[in-house]
């Protein structure tokens, strides 16, 4: 059965996980850039599909930042003392967050630059 209390208490935890994430120096840094492109996206007149293309890549990015951040927080929990595994682990996260980074400041340079350079 449907449950408005547990519906909005799921709500609750969210925010609270939103609040923590953006206690977290590479994600508001993230949310800053991705306010910048959302200005962007107001201010030049863009087609539909590189507005939708551009939010999907900041969702991308901050819910990859989001996971890095999760990853970590386990990986810290499990194995707290120093080990290489949990090294790898945070390493690769950190990879995916920055190959998706690098690959939406290239896709964001493809899609404004014909409108920044006319």
């Amino acid at each position: 059965m449907f449950s408005f209390k547990s519906f909005f208490r799921s709500f609750k935890y969210a925010f609270r996980g939103l609040i923590y994430a953006l206690r977290q120096q590479n994600f508001r840094f993230q949310c800053f850039v991705a306010l910048i492109i959302i200005f962007l996206m107001l201010y030049f007149p863009l087609s539909i599909l590189e507005r939708i293309a551009l939010l999907i890549l900041i969702v991308m990015v901050l819910v990859l930042e989001i996971l890095n951040t999760v990853f970590e927080k386990l990986a810290d929990v499990l194995r707290p003392r120093i080990n290489p595994v949990v090294e790898t682990v945070k390493d690769l996260m950190a990879a995916a967050v920055l190959i998706s980074a690098l690959a939406s400041v290239i896709i964001g340079v493809l899609i404004f630059y014909p409108y920044i350079l006319y």
